[in-house]
Parts: C-alpha cells; structure tokens; sequence
C-alpha cells in the first residue's frame, strides 16, 4: 500500500509542485501519466489531477483514462484538472469573457471540508482562460471569484472537488492548508523526510552510477553544489571531478568567488576552466533567445568534452552530472504534455539525446529550490552557499537582451497602447509600450510580447494592481515596468545590439552595483532572486536601459515582485544612471505569471 497522493500530470507548470507541496506535508507523493492503468495508482489514498495548457474542448488533448473517475478515493482536480473533472462528469466549460492571471479574491462559502479553518475570503493564485460554465450533477459552487463564479466546486459526498486556482503555489497563502484538508480528507499517512530523502538520492546515485565516475558542471550556485556534494558523499572524491566553467557570462569576480569558497568548503576534486572566448563565438550575431540558449548549451558540452580529452579521461567511463531542478525541465517542455516557455543550458537537444543514452545523471531533477535548500543545510553545506542569490546557468547572457535595430513588420502598437494608456491614466500615471520583446507564461503557455512602462506618482498597491489588470486585458502586453529614473523615459528606440564583452561589462557593473546593494539592506534572504537586465533601447545610438528584475519565491514556479524601499531604490538606480552608457533605469513589477523571472 502507498498510502500517498498520486498526481494525474497533464503537463500543468505546477504538476510536479503538486507533488512537491504535498512532501512538505510529510506525504508520500509520485506522478503519473493521465493515461495510466488504475491498477498503477491502486493503493493511493488520493488523486489530484493537475493543470495544464490544453483546453478540455480541443480535438487534441492530453491522452486520460477516464477509469480515474471510479476509484474509490478522494479526488482534486486543478485549474485544467479541475475543467476536465466538470466536462467528464457532466458539466460545461467553455473560454471566459475575461482571464485570469495572477492574485483573486475567493468568496468561500462555509461548511466545507476542503476549506476547514479559512476565512471567508482569501487570496488565491489564477492562471487561466476556460471557466465552468455549468456544473455536473451532484455539483455544488464552493467558491467564487469576481471573475470566475464557479472558483471551486464539489460534489462533496463522493469527496471529489475541482479548484480553478492553484493551491500549490506560493502565491495563494493559504494554499497549503487546502492541500492539507485535501490529505486528511484521504487520510493520508504523514510519514515523508527530507532527512530519509537524502539517504534515497544518494542510494539512486550508486545504483546508476554503477562503476563508473561523474563529471559535474558546477556553477557555484545551491544546487549544483549540493549535487557536488551527493556525488561526492554517494561515491567518494576520488570518483567525482567537479568543472566550473568561466563562460565569459558570470558575475563580476564570480568565478574566483566561487573557486574559493569551493576550496573552503573542501572540495579538492574542481577544476576551473576560462572557455568566454568560446561561448561569445558561439553567440556572436545571435539575437532569438532561443537560439542563444541552445548555443551556450552546445558550448557547455564542447567544452567539457575538451577539458575530458585533455586529461586522458575515458568518455565512457564518466556520467555527466548536473544540477538541474524540476523547474528547468517543465519550463523547457521536457514532460510529455508541457507547453516550451523557454529552453534552459541543461534541456538542449544535445543534452535530452544524453539522458535517453543513459549518460546523465542528475539528483535534484525532481526537486524545487526550496527543498534543495533544506536538502543543502540536512547535508551541511552552509548557510552562506544555501541562500546565495541564484544565477543561471547561461548568466548574464539571457540578461542582457539583443537585438538588429530593425522594429518588426505590421507590428502596429497603437491600438493596445491606448488600451493600456487608458488603464494607467486611472491610476494616475502614464504608460507607453517599449520597443522590445520578453518572454512570459500564461495558462501554462509560453507568450513572447511587449513591456510597457508607466511612470508617475504610485504605490506598490496600485502598480500591483495595474500591472495585473494590463496584462490580464490587452494581449500584446506581458509585462509592466517602472520607471524609477528619470522622471519621465527618453525617446527609446531599438538599437544594433548583439553580446560582446563591452555590452557584458556595462552589465556585470550594473548587476555588481544591485547584488552590493542586497547585501547591504540584508536583503540577501528575503529577495529569493534579483535579475539585472540589459536593454538594447537608446534614444541617443550609444546609452541603453537597465531593469531591475527582484522577486520573492520559494520554488520559482510563481512569484512575486519585491516590493523594496523607495528610499534604496532611488539611491540604487542614481548609482547605475551615472555609468557611462546607461540613460533609463525600470523596475519591473509583473509577477510570475504572466512574466518569468527572466527575461528570455
């Protein structure tokens, strides 16, 4: 007997964050194709059908078994799950006059179990377009929001119930509480580790590694350090080399930072590679951010393979080892019905090609940033590596944003900047649309479109606000940006602009300046990221623009962004205006969805 939670993945962001939330609340939790046998999941104490960018009206869906519905134990179905639960059963879904995505005000209606000890009304996290239009029978409306009248449902003797929010994420607060109503409404068994999850890992490890050795790519960074170290715990020094790799991308003194507190920490067994002239030749002239990805992640393997051959290593002999978490893979499409957002270094073609071969491995690859943290300190890495602000793998190449200087055909703006402009002008502030493109994701889909930038006199509540209603209502835009400096934007137009070591450097001061900032405010903590970003826009053929990206997430699937002291912000953005070649400072207020952490 499980005696877990089975999740149902029809390739929802948050499917294996399901599945991850309920190991927070001690549970046994595993996933599974929707089109499993029942025989898979018998055993189970619960189900919970995730999310998932399909509509459940489209000739092509993910493949379910409708067997799912007769088991004989709770089930919850979310977002997409929570549609497809309503159609089988019965009920009607079809596309909403508005969408959704973002924070909602949920209405509870009282009596129910899956909402025991909530108030009247909490906040909850929406990312969707469908609604239930009508309920199967049995069916009761549990919940609603201004927007989505049938918010949650159930049909409470059978103990099945559908919630089109997302409880999962960090961004609906009581989320967990729903989660864990869920669990004792299934009477599920509390008997999960991150202690006893450690002793698995490092035993799945042995048993793929076999006899050969691992060759690890290190960053630096939390989890490609506590992978460093399950290798090394699992299999011995002696059968592990660790290769940071400088790719000309890093931080301002990065690399020897990290190679010194790797040496701290004990690990003999790292080499240290300068290889930035092959990754700025791998993307010179490249503008599409895809592309670039794909590019920095071919170079990782040319290199490694080269460093391999020059120390007379057998290729066969070495698994590469990588510290990728759940969030790169599900981002990257990498589940079966997952829609791409954006292709991280460590899901490349190349790379996939690798892992059906058998030649990666990759412990943490079914985990979240939060429980590799706790995973970091239950191995005794220190607090100073365990919260160190995370940086990507490609670094500051997916942050400083390229571009031919050529604006794009029949793409007129007017028209939604109007739309846009009308909404600011309520809040008491004025909008225009920039020039650019970045990448987002909405109902679980990938969106490439425009920032606008409003600018005036507002508080964190109002921007929140109309950065929600902006992107929930004019489609050609997926992000909102501050102006934090000057008063009011320059004439911004597109400039030539591709990744040279002149565009980095202007970067790596700006990002030098913002994390020197962070430390300062002890902000370390309590900003989980703070991406600084380079924009290819000049009013003069010479200066560009600068964003500042901070958020707050514990498991980077959602986010939201920081809302820090005006007084520090100003002072931060004066110190980046006086670098030579920088004439806007923004600050984005878009939370995750419908922007991503990173820009591209």
């Amino acid at each position: 007997m499980h005696n877990g939670i089975a999740v149902l993945d029809f390739g929802g962001q948050y499917a294996h964050l399901i599945a991850n939330r309920v190991r927070r609340l001690h549970a046994y939790s595993e996933v599974f194709g929707p089109g499993a046998d029942p025989s898979e999941i018998e055993g189970f104490s619960g189900i919970i059908f995730s999310g998932g960018p399909s509509s459940v009206y489209d000739s092509v869906q993910p493949e379910f078994n409708p067997a799912h519905l007769n088991v004989r134990v709770p089930i919850l179905g979310l977002c997409y799950g929570h549609q497809l639960l309503c159609q089988c059963l019965g009920g009607e879904v079809s596309p909403g006059d508005v969408r959704e995505y973002g924070s909602a005000a949920l209405a509870i209606r009282s009596g129910t179990r899956i909402f025991e000890g909530l108030g009247s009304s909490e906040t909850v996290w929406m990312s969707h377009g469908d609604v239930v239009i009508r309920l199967p029978d049995g069916f009761e409306v549990l919940g609603d929001t201004p927007d989505c009248p049938t918010a949650a449902v159930g049909d409470v003797r059978r103990h099945i119930y559908g919630l089109q929010f997302h409880p999962e994420v960090a961004h609906t607060p009581r989320g967990m509480d729903i989660l864990d109503n869920f669990l004792k409404i299934c009477e599920t068994p509390r008997t999960w580790t991150m202690a006893g999850y450690s002793k698995t890992v490092m035993q799945e490890i042995r048993d793929q590694a076999g006899d050969r050795n691992v060759f690890l790519l290190v960053s630096g960074g939390v989890d490609s350090s506590v992978a460093f170290v399950l290798f090394n715990e699992a299999l011995g020094a002696d059968r592990v080399l660790g290769l940071h790799i400088d790719n000309g991308f890093m931080r301002k003194n990065e690399t020897a930072h990290v190679e010194t507190i790797l040496r701290q920490e004990g690990f003999s067994n790292l080499i240290v590679e300068d290889a930035s002239e092959d990754f700025l030749l791998s993307v010179e002239g490249i503008v599409e951010p895809e592309e670039k990805r794909q590019a920095i992640g071919r170079t990782f393997i040319e290199v490694k393979d080269r460093v391999l051959a020059g120390l007379n290593l057998e290729p066969d002999d070495w698994l590469l080892g990588q510290g990728t978490l759940y969030p790169d893979t599900i981002e990257s499409g990498g589940t079966e019905h997952s829609a791409l957002i954006k292709t991280h270094h460590n899901r490349i073609d190349l790379i996939e090609e690798l892992i059906a071969q058998g030649h990666i491995i990759e412990p943490l690859a079914h985990l979240y940033k939060d429980e590799v943290r706790d995973l970091g300190i239950q191995v005794g890495l220190p607090e100073s590596m365990v919260w160190r602000q995370p940086f990507p793998g490609p670094g500051l190449s997916v942050r400083c944003l390229c571009s031919t200087g050529e604006k794009e055909q029949n793409n007129d703006l007017r028209h939604p900047e109007q739309q846009a402009g009308r909404l600011a002008e309520k809040a008491g502030l004025s909008l225009k649309i920039l020039p650019i493109k970045s990448v987002g994701v909405q109902g679980d889909f990938r969106t490439y479109a425009h920032p606008a930038v409003v600018w005036g006199e507002a508080d964190w509540a109002v921007l929140e606000e109309l950065s929600t209603q902006i992107t929930n209502t004019v489609s050609e835009i997926n992000r909102v940006v501050y102006l934090l400096s000057p008063d009011s934007p320059p004439e911004l137009r597109l400039k030539r602009a591709f990744l040279t070591r002149q565009r980095l450097d202007l970067l790596r001061a700006s990002d030098a300046l913002a994390m020197d900032g962070l430390v300062r405010e002890e902000l370390v903590q309590s900003v989980s990221q703070m991406p600084t970003v380079l924009l290819p826009l000049t009013s003069d053929g010479y200066q560009e623009a600068i964003v500042l990206r901070p958020v707050e997430t514990p498991d980077f699937m959602t986010a939201r962004f920081s809302e820090l002291s005006r007084t520090f912000l100003k002072s931060l953005a004066a110190k980046i205006l006086a670098l030579d070649g920088i004439e806007a400072v923004f600050y984005d207020v878009t939370h995750k969805p419908p922007g991503t952490v990173e820009w591209e």
